[in-house]
């Protein structure tokens, strides 16, 4: 910063955007940001003061976040904190309409998003209400139920907006805590609900000595949480994403090291790989897994600091992964591996960066002693480098592997780039694989910089630069376009990085040259030969890409797709190598394009293209030398062409003269000042050309005008070369190699700008008058009808207008005329701030055309009017460069900077070229920063012209039309207002003018476009007033047609993205109050008298109920009429109205609901315990009394009152909330009971409807009436609905009902049962604060309809009512419902009824009891002792049920920390009595048959086949536990794994009965099991103990558990050397079996094993093997025919077997390299090829598989071999030849 600067802004700025600075007009840039802040500052306190939101102070945030766009964060560190702190006032606003909550809360995320400017010194938040308005809009109580609607964004707008306002207080932690950890009950959903809050609010940046007031009092609660929570709940994920931003915000300040292995152990299986062939899937560990960016941060986070235990961990993981990233690979998984690579590498890359290179501020920097040191950062490069080699192949592309690469190459060059160098050399030299080709170019592509930079580690990487050059010329090939496209990338980044100067001459000048500069000096001198090559090859492409002559005839002005991807990627390459040429060899180049452009003739639409394009790019770089070639050459042969009148009047012109007009047009895309000295040829040219007759010929002259006005008028960079210097200087001072891939310096750039001078001003409005003026003065007189014109004389006349308008757009003033001011009131001037362009506009009058002229004469002459469409948009928007061709080159822009960025340093270390293109791109976003203009006269009569145009008859015309005109809606202040009266014109009933096409223009007019206005859907009362009414009552008008598809179809968009697209209009802006309500009603009144109308069709009656549903509100009761509507449209004919007004009326039934009184009582008082000191969940004395107790039922009036209704379940499980409210006494309650007098009006009319048995015998006829077959659910919206009625008329209408209810539960159909089931869950949750008689009076008629429609249920109605109790039960504290849990307690399963009906009332009342979770332990246990006689049930479905209804009882069982033993049932006590009754299974040794007869037999029947009964059901409730419990019971478990063990068939055979079946299943999910460390040994006695069973499927079975198990808790066994060592003999062991299937699996296990570096090859196990392969066989005798065949003792046989196995693992243990060992163990293979048979085949299989996975990269692995170990392995390898 220069100290002047500072005195003319008299503050110091928090950041501004430092490319400001370096534009050619920055001197003016300070008193314009001063005056604009000045004015935002004064406007925006002003309209805060009169507390007017709208419009005034939305719209001076809007011009703060433009500010901010333009010129940074350029305000004094004051003024940034009183707006931050101004807008939090703002967003926290509590009634605040949604769209204005989002646009401040963008704004304050945007005001705090460089941390680094605002320490917690300076800025201080508070956290509460943000903590509100999360919980008022994401758990909104009324969004359900259509009183409020937010859009789908808010949800992310939020959750950044609380990210970026982490500044709490020091004790917002503790207070945080105690808000929250009431909510943590883990099962019940507030769990979730809770961890979230947490992870979002937890503030972690507190500096050390605050911790204890921050992570200290919560870190050990939380992490014990997660480490025992095994079943990957929801909110683990959260969990770990707030792990991992503590570990990045205190590296250093927690020792990780004793949770490491468990963090790995459940990284590894968050991945979800495959292990194994037969594996269950569980659901929830797909969709719950952890999230990999915040896995890699916590990961990188932990690295480094004195233990390296995460640093091996890593290395685990990558080892135990890599061969997953092998290309043959591929799944589901995939992505996410590909995800770890790429982002791990950035991760640490940033923190290098923040620990080495970043300006120190106020967050706490990182301990010397955990700092990385560079061996941390080697070894972690070492372990990703094997992955990444082989993902650069992978089937999902070789992005990430790039982007990877490029990470680790900043890190560590001589340790990456070598193994891509080897890849890519062979790769360029083949011509088979060219997806080998892209892979590999596009990786290096990736490391390019810091190959060409040479590094201190790496000084002999730009050796490597010229052969990679000339080798990948061959890749520019007409034939294949991908491969075309990369070698263009390729080539581009190095010559961008590089300066193409041939310095040979250097190492005779000079002699402090070292080995490689020399080497590279010599090189050099290649560059000519390189840039020459290239040119033969880019003119073979163009020459092979000619238009053919039959797309010649057939007039397709434009290129393909592809064709023109070609040409851009040849233009940017081309120019690219000329810029970074040295003179000399520029001057070749030239003189060869210079040669090729004009001996030839080309066609002007491809490869006309190109060669101009070429020529272009060679006149940009040196002008002066290229024009003085061309310009002559062109302008002769143009002249020589022209000089014969009679060519003005033909229609096909000569080649030669349309291809020389293209070249020149393209050549004068140059640096203004040079072409003024060919001025005057120029302008002869241009009025020789302009007007020929043929379109091709004047069209292109047109571009020559175009150009020839923009190069002169606009402001550029004229250089984008490397080094700002310039490369011709003498050796002796310049030495180029010294530059190679330096970075451009910031602060001395030194761009040289074109900025117009005043000569070229004025030749630019010389040819204006030429050109421009006659045009207008034609078409003046044309339109007074002084003057014919025909149709193409119109065009080109517009054509050359346009022309002009495109080129000297940034000169010309803009729009004159009278401001429009009236649209809006407001108390705050809504005045624009002006920017400044960098040219003083010149003055020049411009005529209006009149359209009307064409319209009235000649609609049909499309292309005109397309033409003046345009010129319209460029008068509106045009000032020298169009929005999507700025966007379009951002987003390159963007993407070459981060395939090119360095974040190792940072600092904005870019290419030159970048940083100019970035600066450039500064000045165009101030060019269309015009946004928000004024709306003046002149945009009116313009906006009207579009309109007309956007209705016009012929489409092509309206949809062009429609563009321009929403983009010019989205521009001007508030014009929406103005215009939408125009639009609505259209759609009037009355008016008899209007065509269809009208018709349907005017609602495409009020649809707009995906991204831009919508006027039939602004934020804004006004607008809706008028556009809702208007398209419901267009459906009265002449030109609507429901025959007409388009129509119909644009109607139903129309309602669906208004529908889409509302969101909650405020009623409340202070000032406006009253005035808003007023509108409200009217608007709802104006769709009312539409629906009145009487021939309205269906259609539009749909529509405007849908319009009216929208505007229900949660603040404003719904007028009376309304009301009255709604309630009679229950009983409307359509199914639609009916839906919709079941909707709306419980909505209404919300906004009638009268305020309960809550009261604050002490839990510690009510049980009589003092409070504890730390926390403990679970059952406490102090909860007791919120359970229910069947002794202490409140079944009198007065133990009613005097209960303590706690109805949310999860209070008090973990803690008590500090302020427990309870509902206040009946008498101080609403009055029940009311008469018709005491109603609100809105409640008569309601209560006189409900009150009327027609009414109600209808409603109940049309609630029963299916709606689709078999799709039918409970519905939720009908249930709040009668909830709503008796919550708010308690029993009022009870009677006229009860005979509708007994009807239908008596009968059985399904739709009648549904109502009666969504009725009655109504009636139970509705009867919450009713009084005592009334509910037991309710008691007495439910109880028996239940029992009646429990015997009546059937397979389609079950579901429904397990619904509706578990509905009714949800969120009611137990003692309440009483009645219903004994009425459903009675008997379940009593075989009445059939199996059926039992599993179904077990399934309703499990539904009550889940929502109970932990306060019915006496019913659990009620309901454990009444089903364990039952467990032995024949049928399967009740089996089933009986599973599930098992894991609810038991779900309250969690060994979760802090947490008491729970007083609800416990798993161990139930598998002990259990195990008693395997016990027969247990002991015998056969196999277990499923040989019970399905049936209930009278007879007793045995022991055993009575335990085969239980097992069954055991096991439904083992495999229904798994994916539902949070932790699993594994040491109870374990007694059953031998039984499981010996039952799980081996085969994957479906036809084997259901007790197999499950085993295997319940095997494969237990396998998958998370375990804690202490479990393992035990789990491991058992595995051994099966291992010695005599049946050999249990010890085959134990192997692939074996192998699953240790997968998925890879680094918890890790961690443990003995049991490594255990798991390792128990597979050695299995090797020797003397089941053969047993050894084979065996070895398989130890090959996986060995593959996830589990196991390591180490000399001891390879002794071992030999020794066991050299067992002797005894000498095979001469055999008697007769004799016994098999006559080796198997013993031996075995032993060996064993040992060739045991090799063989090793050998396919490492599928895609030869590791040192190798050989020699294929060639102690070798000689077992003729053992006897199994050996033999084990040999072979193993060979064959070696020589698969081997094949690929067979020319790098034959090095590992010697000669004569090759010579044998040829001869094994290779097939016997048959003829032998």
């Amino acid at each position: 910063m220069n100290t002047d600067e500072n005195r003319a802004l008299d503050f110091v700025p928090q950041k501004e955007i430092v490319y400001n600075k370096l534009l050619p007009y920055s001197d003016r840039l300070d008193q314009e940001s001063n005056e604009i802040l000045a004015k935002i500052k004064n406007n925006l306190g002003r309209a805060v003061q009169l507390k007017e939101l709208w419009p005034g102070v939305l719209f001076w945030t809007r011009k703060l976040s433009t500010y901010i766009r333009l010129h940074g964060r350029k305000f004094s560190k004051e003024d940034h904190i009183l707006f931050i702190k101004l807008l939090y006032e703002l967003v926290t606003i509590p009634k605040l309409e949604i769209s204005m909550m989002q646009g401040f809360a963008r704004l304050l995320v945007n005001l705090l998003k460089k941390k680094e400017l605002l320490s917690r010194e300076d800025l201080e938040l508070p956290w509460f209400p943000l903590y509100e308005m999360l919980e008022r809009i994401l758990y909104s109580k009324t969004e359900h139920l259509g009183l409020n609607w937010f859009p789908n964004s808010v949800e992310n707008v939020l959750k950044t907006l609380v990210k970026s306002c982490r500044y709490f207080p020091k004790n917002a932690t503790l207070e945080m805590l105690q808000e929250w950890r009431p909510l943590m009950c883990p099962f019940d959903v507030t769990m979730q609900k809770a961890i979230s809050y947490f992870e979002l609010f937890l503030p972690t940046t507190l500096p050390p000595e605050l911790h204890h007031k921050g992570f200290k009092l919560w870190f050990d609660e939380l992490i014990d949480l997660w480490g025992s929570v095994q079943n990957l709940p929801g909110w683990e994920g959260n969990l770990v994403n707030l792990f991992a931003r503590l570990a990045s915000d205190t590296i250093g300040y927690i020792d990780w090291d004793p949770y490491i292995p468990k963090i790995f152990t459940r990284i590894l299986r968050s991945l979800n790989l495959p292990v194994g062939s037969s594996q269950v899937l569980v659901p929830r560990y797909l969709t719950n897994a952890y999230d990999i960016g915040h896995v890699v941060i916590w990961i990188s986070s932990m690295l480094g600091g004195p233990s390296k235990q995460a640093q091996r961990k890593l290395s685990g993981l990558f080892n135990s992964i890599t061969s997953f990233y092998h290309p043959s690979n591929n799944g589901r998984w995939l992505m996410k591996l590909m995800k770890l690579l790429q982002r791990l590498p950035a991760s640490i890359v940033w923190r290098l960066h923040r620990e080495r290179f970043k300006k120190p501020s106020w967050l706490t920097p990182v301990p010397d002693s955990h700092k990385l040191t560079e061996q941390d950062i080697t070894d972690f490069v070492e372990c990703m480098k094997q992955p990444v080699l082989l993902a650069m192949f992978s089937k999902t592309g070789s992005l990430e592997a790039a982007h990877a690469l490029q990470n680790l190459a900043l890190m560590r060059p001589e340790l990456v780039i070598p193994p891509v160098l080897e890849k890519t050399y062979p790769a360029l030299e083949t011509l088979i694989e060219p997806h080998q080709l892209t892979a590999t170019l596009s990786c290096v592509i990736g490391v390019a910089r810091s190959l060409v930079s040479g590094s201190k580690r790496f000084p002999e990487g730009p050796t490597h630069m010229l052969p990679l050059l000339m080798r990948a010329l061959p890749g520019v090939d007409p034939n294949d376009f991908s491969k075309c496209m990369i070698t263009f990338q390729f080539i581009a980044t190095f010559a961008t990085l590089v300066p193409l100067v041939d310095c040979s001459s250097a190492i005779l000048e000079r002699d402090d040259l070292s080995e490689v500069e020399r080497e590279l000096c010599s090189a050099t001198a290649e560059f000519e030969d390189f840039v020459l090559q290239f040119m033969d090859r880019c003119f073979a492409l163009i020459e092979s890409s000619t238009l053919e002559q039959t797309r010649e005839e057939t007039e397709t002005e434009k290129m393909t797709h592809l064709e023109s991807l070609v040409e851009l990627g040849l233009s940017s390459t081309f120019s690219t190598i000329l810029t970074q040429c040295s003179k000399d060899i520029f001057k070749v180049a030239l003189e060869k394009v210079f040669n090729f452009a004009t001996t030839n003739i080309f066609e002007t639409r491809v490869a006309g293209r190109m060669v101009a394009d070429m020529c272009r790019a060679a006149a940009k770089c040196h002008p002066e030398e290229s024009l003085k070639l061309f310009v002559p050459h062109c302008y002769n042969a143009i002249t020589h062409l022209t000089v014969n009148e009679d060519v003005l009047h033909e229609e096909e012109l000569d080649k030669e003269l349309l291809w020389n007009l293209q070249l020149l047009s393209e050549i004068t895309r140059v640096d203004g000042d040079k072409l003024l000295q060919y001025r005057g040829q120029l302008v002869q040219i241009l009025q020789q050309t302009l007007y020929l007759k043929c379109k091709q010929g004047y069209t292109l002259s047109c571009n020559l005008l175009h150009h020839l006005l923009r190069s002169t008028a606009l402001i550029y960079p004229t250089e984008y070369c490397s080094i700002s210097e310039g490369f011709d200087r003498p050796l002796s001072e310049y030495f180029p190699i010294k530059d190679w891939g330096k970075p451009g310096d910031l602060w001395n750039l030194n761009i040289h700008w074109h900025v117009p001078t005043k000569e070229e001003i004025s030749f630019i409005f010389y040819v204006l008058d030429t050109f421009l003026q006659p045009e207008l003065v034609k078409l003046q007189r044309h339109a007074d009808g002084e003057f014919e014109m025909s149709r193409d004389d119109r065009l080109q006349s517009l054509t050359i207008i346009q022309h002009c308008l495109m080129g000297s757009g940034s000169l010309l003033p803009s729009l004159n005329g009278e401001k429009i001011t009236d649209l809006v009131p407001s108390l705050v001037s809504l005045e624009e701030t002006s920017l400044y362009m960098g040219i003083d506009f010149g003055e020049y009058k411009f005529l209006f055309i009149v359209l009307d002229h064409i319209l009235e004469n000649s609609e049909d002459d499309t292309k005109s009017l397309f033409l003046i469409i345009k010129i319209i948009g460029d008068l509106l928007h045009f000032r020298g460069s169009h929005k999507h061709e700025f966007d379009s080159r951002w987003k390159s822009f963007n993407l070459v900077k981060k395939s090119m960025e360095n974040r190792l340093h940072g600092r904005k270390k870019h290419i030159r070229a970048l940083l100019i293109d970035r600066v450039m791109l500064q000045h165009e976003l101030r060019k269309l920063t015009v946004e928000g203009c004024e709306y003046k006269t002149i945009h009116r009569d313009l906006l009207k012209d579009l309109l007309c145009l956007s209705t016009s008859a012929y489409s092509q015309v309206r949809s062009k039309a429609q563009q321009v005109f929403f983009t010019a809606l989205g521009t001007y202040n508030f014009c929406c207002r103005d215009v939408i009266p125009q639009v609505l014109e259209f759609l009037k009933p009355g008016r008899q003018d209007i065509t269809q096409q009208q018709f349907k223009g005017a609602l495409y007019c009020l649809l707009g476009n995906h991204n831009g206005v919508c006027l039939a859907n602004l934020h804004d009362w006004d607008c809706i007033v008028q556009t809702w009414p208007a398209i419901v009552s267009s459906g009265l008008s002449k030109a609507m047609s429901l025959e007409k598809p388009s129509i119909v179809r644009l109607f139903d968009d129309l309602a669906d993205k208004i529908h889409r697209q509302y969101e909650t209009i405020g009623l409340d802006f202070n000032v406006r109050h009253g005035i808003l309500f007023k509108k409200y009603e009217k608007l709802i009144n104006y769709l009312l008298d539409c629906l009145n109308q009487r021939n309205l069709p269906w259609k539009f009656e749909h529509i405007a109920i849908g319009f009216l549903s929208l505007l229900l509100r949660d603040d404003h009761p719904l007028p009376v009429q309304a009301i009255r509507f709604f309630v009679q449209s229950l009983n409307h004919d359509a199914l639609v109205v009916r839906k919709m007004s079941i909707s709306a009326v419980a909505g209404i039934l919300k906004q009638l609901k009268r305020p309960h009184k809550k009261i604050k009582i002490n839990p510690y008082e009510l049980s009589g315990v003092s409070e504890p000191s730390e926390i403990l969940a679970g059952d406490r004395q102090d909860n007791q009394w919120v359970k229910y107790n069947s002794s202490r039922l409140p079944k009198t009036r007065k133990d009613w009152e005097a209960c303590h209704f706690v109805e949310k379940t999860h209070w008090g499980y973990y803690y008590w909330p500090c302020k427990l409210l309870v509902y206040a006494p009946p008498e101080e309650q609403p009055k029940l009971g009311r008469k018709r007098e005491e109603l609100t009006e809105g409640e008569q009319i309601i209560y006189e409807h409900f009150s009327d048995t027609k009414f109600i015998e209808q409603l109940i006829n049309f609630l029963s009436l299916e709606d689709r077959k078999g799709k039918d659910k409970f519905n939720p919206r009908r249930f709040c609905l009668f909830k709503g009625l008796f919550r708010n008329f308690d029993d009022a209408f009870l009677p006229i009902l009860k005979p509708h209810l007994e009807r239908l539960v008596a009968d059985s159909h399904e739709s009648t049962q549904r109502c009666v089931a969504e009725i009655i869950a109504g009636l139970i949750r509705g009867c919450k604060h009713w009084t005592f008689a009334k509910v037991e009076t309710l008691w007495k008629l439910l109880c028996p309809l239940i029992r009646t429609a429990l015997s009546n249920i059937t397979v389609e109605t079950y579901s429904d009512w397990g619904t509706c109790i578990a509905t009714a039960c949800e969120s009611r504290d137990p003692r309440k419902l009483h009645w219903l849990f004994e009425m459903l307690m009675e008997s379940p399963v009593n075989g009445e009824g059939g199996s059926f009906v039992d599993a179904c009332r077990l399934y309703v009342l499990q539904g009550g009891l889940a929502q109970q979770e932990w306060r019915v332990p006496e019913l659990l246990h009620r309901l454990l002792q009444y089903l364990e006689p039952k467990l032995t049930q024949v049928y399967k479905n009740v089996r089933e049920r009986i599973g599930s209804v098992l894991t609810y009882i038991f779900m309250i069982d969690v060994s979760l920390p802090k947490t008491l033993q729970t007083s609800s049932p416990r798993i161990s006590d139930f598998t002990s009595r259990i195990l008693v009754k395997l016990k027969p299974l247990m002991d015998a040794d056969e196999e277990i048959q499923n040989h019970v007869v399905e049936e209930n037999g009278i007879g007793e029947q045995d022991e055993r086949t009575q335990a085969i009964k239980l097992l069954k059901t055991v096991l439904k409730w083992l495999m229904a536990s798994a994916g539902r419990s949070f932790s699993t019971a594994i040491e109870e478990q374990l007694h059953l794994l031998p039984l499981l063990f010996k039952i799980a068939p081996v085969e994957n055979d479906d036809s084997y009965d259901e007790l197999k079946r499950d085993a295997k299943t319940c095997l494969s999910l237990m396998s998958q099991g998370l375990l804690y460390p202490h479990q393992i040994p035990l789990v491991l006695q058992v595995l051994n103990q099966t291992a010695g069973s005599s049946s050999w499927h249990a010890r085959y079975t134990v192997l692939t558990y074996l192998q699953t198990m240790v997968f998925y808790n890879l680094f918890t066994f890790l961690n443990d050397e003995e049991t490594v060592k255990d798991v390792q003999w128990l597979v050695i062991r299995l090797l020797e079996d003397e089941q053969l299937e047993v050894r084979e699996i065996a070895a398989t296990t130890l090959g996986g094993l060995l593959q996830c570096n589990f196991l390591n090859m180490d000399a001891s196990m390879q002794t071992h093997f030999e020794k066991l392969c050299k067992t002797r066989l005894p000498k095979k005798r001469k055999r008697d025919p007769g004799a016994v065949m098999d006559t080796i003792p198997p013993a031996d046989l075995v032993k060996r077997h064993a040992g060739v196995l045991g090799l063989s693992a090793c050998i396919l243990s490492s599928p895609y390299d030869v590791p040192t060992w190798m050989p020699q163990l294929l060639m102690d293979l070798s000689v077992h090829l003729n053992d006897t048979q199994p050996i033999e085949m084990t040999v072979k299989k193993t060979l064959s598989n070696f020589r698969r996975t081997h094949h690929d990269n067979w020319q790098e692995h034959k090095q590992q071999f010697t000669d004569d170990q090759l010579l044998v392995l040829t001869d094994l390898l290779v097939s016997p030849c048959y003829y032998a």
